[in-house]
């Protein structure tokens, strides 16, 4: 019997993990996350970010890929290695002094909210036609990423309306931080060596698009400016449509081969598609 891993070809999740555009809506997560301060300052003294930004966007990036389109051995090792980092490190409240632990079940639920519902949104916006139900399957389905890291899925929200419930009941929490603008700065100039100003500037309009797809009450909390929205609307769907031009041989084995390796094992069945997306 064939392994399809967590999810499958026949989820919401497997043909929305594969659009082009869940590279903004990666970044506009971390925007997101960035507003928890136990969360982020988690973050800031435990990552190094700072000195390898490209590694640390790859190794969020291929988590998601693993658990999404590896086989259920490869979700499950990946996750317990998460699992393991998340128990070992601590950090402290700048704001209280107490200590946070990696793996308090409430930050793990802001990440997990703000991941998934960042991707679906922005990857919504891009074009990519997803029905209210499909959302709400979506939202469902993510629940067995929630239980990756250690969350009872029964307590993570399952459907669009609980997922606006839970952001309603967390924003009180939420507010703009030293770290949080650490955060910001970081994700719209990456590189801090000097020679790297030309890769810096080529990014950037990235960047701040990913920024400004940010739900207008999380924008106000960062109290930084966005692209006006028609431009927001223009840049998803041009970045979106630049990236399927690419052929499925390329846009499916760079910068990870997960989904190809996926179809390899699956078959081409397997090979995320808009008409299967219709069909669920």
């Amino acid at each position: 019997m064939r392994d399809e891993g967590l999810f499958g070809p026949q989820t919401v999740t497997w043909q929305l993990h594969a659009d082009p555009a869940m590279w903004v809506a990666g970044i506009c997560s971390l925007y997101l996350q960035a507003l928890h301060p136990r969360a982020v300052a988690a973050v800031v003294q435990n990552s190094r970010f700072r000195d390898d930004p490209l590694g640390r966007l790859m190794r969020t990036g291929n988590f998601v890929a693993t658990t999404t389109y590896g086989t259920t051995t490869e979700a499950e090792s990946a996750a317990e290695r998460v699992r393991r980092v998340h128990r070992t490190l601590r950090a402290t409240d700048p704001r209280t002094g107490a200590e946070i632990r990696l793996d308090d079940p409430d930050l793990l639920c802001w990440v997990h909210c703000a991941e998934v519902a960042s991707f679906a949104s922005v990857v919504r916006r891009a074009g990519f036609a997803l029905t209210e139900a499909q959302l709400d399957r979506y939202f469902e389905e993510q629940r067995r990423a929630a239980a990756l890291v250690g969350l009872d899925p029964a307590g993570v929200p399952g459907s669009s309306r609980e997922m606006a419930v839970y952001f309603e009941q967390v924003r009180p929490e939420l507010r703009r931080t030293d770290d949080s603008d650490l955060v910001y700065r970081f994700l719209h100039q990456p590189f801090a060596p000097w020679w790297l100003l030309p890769v810096n500037l080529g990014y950037l309009p990235l960047g701040h698009l990913a920024y400004s797809a940010l739900p207008g009450w999380a924008r106000k909390l960062h109290g930084r400016p966005a692209y006006p929205a028609a431009l927001v609307a223009a840049g998803l769907c041009g970045f979106r449509a630049a990236g399927l031009a690419v052929p499925d041989q390329l846009r499916f084995r760079f910068p990870g081969d997960h989904v190809q390796r996926a179809v390899d094992r699956l078959g081409k069945t397997a090979l995320p598609s808009i008409k299967t997306l219709a069909h669920l």
